[in-house]
C-alpha cells in the first residue's frame, strides 16, 4: 500500500475558529479554546492517520497587529513560521469579514509555494444566506484561491468536504509518526495548556494577559499523574484575581483542568495550582525561552 504523508498550516487572525477546526478534524481536544483573542500562543501539531494517508495540521496563533510586547512577536512569528515547507496552507477568516488582520494573514501566504484554501468559518450565523455567495466572489479577487469552502468548525457543517478537499493535496510519503500518535506535544505542555484555557474561560475579560502556566511537576505512578502546576502572573493584582475570593477562582480552575486532563491522560490526576507574580516575564526574550516560548521557531 502505497502511504501518503504531508503537512497541512492552518492560519488566520485571532478568534476565527482555528483550534476550533483542528479539535473537529481530530475528533478528540488537543488545542484549548475561548473567545478571548490569542488563546493559542504556540505551534501545535495534530495528527491524523487514517489507512495510508496521514495528515500533520500545524496550529498557529492568531495573526495580530499589536506587537509591543515579546510574547506578541513570538506568536506572530509562530504563524508566519508555520507556512513554509508546507504541503498545502488552509487560510480562515471569519464568515463575511475582512479585517486589516486578515489582509496580515492573506500577505504572509501569497508570498509561499504551497497551494491556500480559503476557509470561511462560523457560516451557520449567517442569517441572509444569499448574501454569502457575493462576499466569496469579492473576496476571491484578492488571491488566486485553489479552493474557497465555507465550513462550521463548531457544529461540522461541511468539515467532511473540507477535509477530502485536504487530502488531495497530501503527497506520496512514508509516514512521519505512530498511527496512534496525535501531536508531537509532551503531556506537561498539554497539561499547561489546559490549566491556562480554564483560567482564560473564567476569567473572560478580567483576564490579565500577561499570564502563563508552567508544570513543575509530572509524575506519572500507574494509576495517577500527580501534576503541580504554577501560574505566573505580572501584577500582585493580577494574582488577586486569579485567586478569587477565599480562593473561589483558583478552585473552580483547578477542578475544571483536572476533568479535562483525565480525560486526556484515560487516568486519575491529582493537580496543585499556585499562582506567582513575575514582573516583566511577557516582555522578557529570556524569561519567554525559560517558558518554552521558543522551542520551535529557531
Amino acid at each position: 500500500m502505497t502511504q501518503r504523508t504531508g503537512y497541512v498550516a492552518i492560519v488566520g487572525r485571532p478568534n476565527v475558529g482555528k483550534s476550533t477546526l483542528l479539535n473537529r478534524i481530530l475528533g478528540q481536544k488537543l488545542s484549548i479554546t475561548s473567545r478571548k483573542p490569542q488563546t493559542t500562543r504556540h505551534q501545535i501539531l495534530g495528527i491524523k492517520t487514517e489507512e495510508d494517508v496521514q495528515i500533520i495540521y500545524v496550529d498557529t496563533p492568531g495573526i495580530h497587529k499589536l506587537q509591543e510586547k515579546a510574547i506578541n512577536r513570538y506568536m506572530n512569528k509562530a504563524a508566519t513560521t508555520a507556512v513554509k515547507d508546507v504541503d498545502l496552507i488552509m487560510l480562515m477568516v471569519d464568515r463575511m469579514r475582512w479585517t486589516d488582520e486578515d489582509e496580515m494573514a492573506l500577505q504572509a501566504v501569497k508570498s509561499q509555494r504551497a497551494p491556500v484554501i480559503l476557509v470561511v468559518n462560523k457560516v451557520d450565523f449567517i442569517r441572509e444566506k444569499d448574501e454569502l455567495l457575493p462576499w466569496l466572489e469579492e473576496i476571491s479577487k484578492k488571491h488566486n484561491f485553489d479552493q474557497i469552502v465555507p465550513v462550521s468548525a463548531k457544529t461540522g457543517h461541511n468539515v467532511d468536504r473540507l477535509e477530502s478537499l485536504i487530502e488531495s493535496y497530501i503527497p506520496e510519503s512514508q509516514h512521519f509518526f505512530p498511527e496512534d500518535q496525535i501531536t508531537d506535544r509532551t503531556s506537561r505542555f498539554l497539561a499547561a495548556e489546559l490549566v491556562r484555557e480554564k483560567i482564560m474561560r473564567q476569567l473572560g475579560d478580567e483576564l490579565p494577559y500577561e499570564m502563563t502556566v508552567e508544570i513543575e511537576e509530572f509524575v506519572h505512578t500507574g494509576t495517577l499523574i500527580e501534576i503541580s502546576a504554577l501560574i505566573l502572573v505580572e501584577r500582585p493584582s493580577q494574582k488577586a484575581i486569579v485567586i478569587g475570593d477565599g480562593g473561589y477562582r483558583i478552585k473552580q480552575i483547578g477542578q475544571e483542568a483536572r476533568k479535562d486532563m483525565e480525560v486526556m491522560f484515560d487516568c486519575k490526576v491529582m493537580l496543585k495550582l499556585w499562582v506567582k507574580v513575575k514582573a516583566g516575564w511577557s516582555d522578557d526574550e529570556r524569561a519567554l525561552r525559560s517558558l518554552g516560548y521558543d522551542d520551535r521557531l529557531g
